[in-house]
């Protein structure tokens, strides 16, 4: 049963999706099954109440840096590149939603009036205050930066209340990767100066840098625990929370 109660601990949330988080069982491209379930945790939190921009990255299709490299083109290209499958990805996740009866508006950074809005600060924020999702695509629009940064940005400009980060299969931020290294302690909460100075790889220094500059705090959960944002938004602690 969905709380539907007012009091939200976060009322305006900036929601960062990795393009990994809908590879599924795949090692390429994008499988209907973690889509589905995104979507459905957008919807229990939508329906609480609480207004949902979300950030999706690209690497289940195409990653910037790494397969630049391998096709000999520049780093700047394959950036753009990996914008576009950001894009590819917010239409999934837009159309998965609708499936769902829940309004949704794609915002690119890049120009397509074929098959997004261009973004538009004030447009995204009244969309918001009418109840609908927003999804940001082609991260900043400019190469050199990540999607990391695109969240931290859009979050900063709409005023979000928080950003939350969902990763795959890890449940915070911890001291080295938890996957290889059963020895690493998870912080249940830590500042935005001890991811840049410890060098923490669980987002890059820019965007923590401008959380930080905008007090924007953030929360790093697994997105595989059903629930999740709902929890979060009901103020149970999980993940880990930076901040100052």
């Amino acid at each position: 049963m969905v709380n539907m109660d007012k009091d939200l601990k976060y009322k305006r949330i900036l929601l960062k999706v990795s393009g990994e988080a809908l590879l599924g069982e795949q090692e390429f491209g994008i499988d209907q099954k973690p889509v589905e379930m995104i979507a459905n945790e957008i919807k229990i939190a939508h329906d609480m109440g609480a207004e949902i921009a979300v950030v999706v990255g690209g690497g289940n299709i195409f990653r910037g840096m790494k397969n630049s490299a391998k096709l000999g083109m520049d780093q700047a290209s394959g950036d753009y590149v990996g914008m576009l499958a950001t894009v590819m990805n917010a239409i999934a996740l837009q159309s998965a939603l609708r499936k769902l009866n829940v309004s949704c508006r794609v915002q690119s950074a890049i120009d397509m009036d074929k098959i997004a809005e261009p973004y538009i600060r004030f447009k995204a924020i009244r969309h918001l205050e009418k109840n609908r999702v927003v999804i940001f695509a082609a991260g900043t629009g400019n190469p050199f930066f990540t999607t990391d940064t695109a969240a931290a940005l859009r979050a900063s400009e709409i005023d979000a209340e928080v950003m939350l980060m969902a990763k795959n299969g890890v449940d915070g931020v911890y001291s080295d990767d938890p996957r290889t290294n059963p020895e690493a302690k998870k912080y249940e909460r830590i500042s935005y100066d001890d991811i840049i100075v410890k060098g923490l790889k669980v987002m890059d220094t820019a965007s923590c840098a401008l959380c930080k500059q905008n007090h924007i705090p953030i929360i790093v959960f697994d997105f595989a625990a059903k629930g999740s944002i709902a929890k979060i938004l009901n103020g149970e602690n999980l993940g880990t929370f930076v901040g100052d």
